[in-house]
């Protein structure tokens, strides 16, 4: 896909598209101009870059110093009734039911052969009411053929997300909500608060390894007055130096902090195990889909990380050792922060034997120069996940 992308660009330079079926942002009046670049994913429209200049390293500083503001397409649906939990516990491998009220846990949703289907972010938002914030693609569907006979409603509630990262981000929050914010608001914690006046649920995760919130609008008893909330976020942050930026620096941040994108880091035909993520799989839960499978699965790492000094690794290129290929990157990057290039490796298969991480192999960039590279375990950055659990108040 990305060889056709840049074909597509170097030989026509713009690809028109219809709006059908596409969602813009409600927050697009806020910041879109004929420099605006978007992205698709969710089938909702984002921004990749703001100006053809934009500096996303500038921004990457910022997001790790201080604080910024996306709006982004992450997408939750609501499943709410009698039987939500007995729905999502047949289609996720985590459990459910010990999730409580103002949590918010990872979930995958596997095949019947125990490959990714989806992942997401599972937030119990009341008494038998939860939401999941998909990954891209369609799920819609999914849970509702496997709720027939169940006393539960999919639906979508038309829930656009703000994020705020960095390590002002809760400062911003707590001006936002008039002061107060409670010490408890921890890492996957959520709740409701009066946001700016609007009453919306707020989750403390979001897509950088940093400190961040994610604002769900439409979550509350009232419909989000969407600019309104824009206008006063910004100036709530304004003494803690926040502005808007477009996704290429939590582009950058998310490959640094090992974030896995389903679909494209995340292949079709990884089970969790092969993705790394076999933690978040409760085998001794009974019944969930993809369970007998996974059950019997390889239990080796298919997806690493890749650390190159000499090249920032881009989407598609080849990974050799020995005799020849064995694999390929889904994603990279270079990491301001290491002063490397890195990226996700996907080997096509185990290592015979022993285990890949650790291993010096060849990445080959688009001039067919080769580069050495060292398989790597993620994240890159905060190895133990320690940024975004930080204490507010501390």
């Amino acid at each position: 896909m990305t060889g056709d992308r840049h074909f597509y660009v170097e030989r026509f330079g713009t690809v028109r598209l219809s709006s059908y079926r596409i969602e813009q942002s409600p927050f697009a009046d806020r910041y879109v101009t004929d420099r605006t670049v978007f992205g698709l994913y969710c089938g909702r429209l984002y921004p990749l870059k703001t100006a053809r200049d934009e500096d996303p390293v500038a921004s990457y500083w910022k997001l790790r110093r201080g604080v910024l503001m996306y709006d982004v397409p992450e997408k939750p649906l609501e499943i709410i009734g009698p039987d939500a939990v007995t729905l999502l516990e047949r289609v996720l491998t985590c459990r459910v039911e010990t999730l409580p009220v103002g949590r918010a846990r990872y979930g995958i949703a596997c095949n019947d052969d125990g490959t990714v289907l989806m992942d997401g972010v599972l937030m119990c938002l009341g008494r038998d009411r939860y939401w999941y914030v998909k990954a891209n693609g369609e799920f819609t569907s999914w849970l509702k053929a496997h709720s027939m006979g169940l006393d539960v409603e999919v639906t979508d509630p038309y829930s656009r997300v703000l994020q705020i990262q960095g390590p002002k981000s809760l400062h911003v929050l707590d001006a936002a909500i008039g002061g107060g914010l409670p010490v408890a608001f921890k890492y996957f914690h959520a709740g409701f608060f009066d946001v700016c006046g609007q009453r919306l649920w707020v989750s403390r995760t979001g897509w950088t390894g940093e400190v961040g919130i994610e604002i769900y609008c439409n979550s509350g008893p009232e419909p989000t007055d969407h600019s309104t909330l824009w206008d006063d976020l910004l100036e709530c942050g304004e003494p803690f130096g926040m502005e808007f930026s477009s996704a290429s620096s939590m582009g950058v941040r998310r490959i640094e902090a090992g974030i896995l994108d389903n679909g494209t880091d995340i292949e079709p035909d990884l089970t969790p195990f092969g993705a790394g993520l076999g933690q978040f799989v409760r085998l001794d839960k009974a019944g969930f889909i993809g369970r007998g499978a996974l059950q019997d699965a390889d239990r080796r790492q298919l997806l690493y990380g890749l650390l190159c000094p000499t090249a920032a690794p881009d989407a598609g290129m080849e990974v050799s050792a020995g005799n020849g290929r064995v694999g390929h990157v889904t994603i990279g990057t270079w990491s301001p922060a290491l002063e490397t290039g890195v990226g996700y490796v996907r080997f096509a298969r185990p290592l015979p034997g022993d285990d890949w991480l650790g291993k010096t192999v060849l990445l080959h960039d688009r001039h067919g120069v080769s580069h050495e590279a060292t398989v790597d375990t993620l994240p890159f950055v905060d190895k133990e996940k320690r940024l975004p659990r930080a204490v507010w108040g501390a």
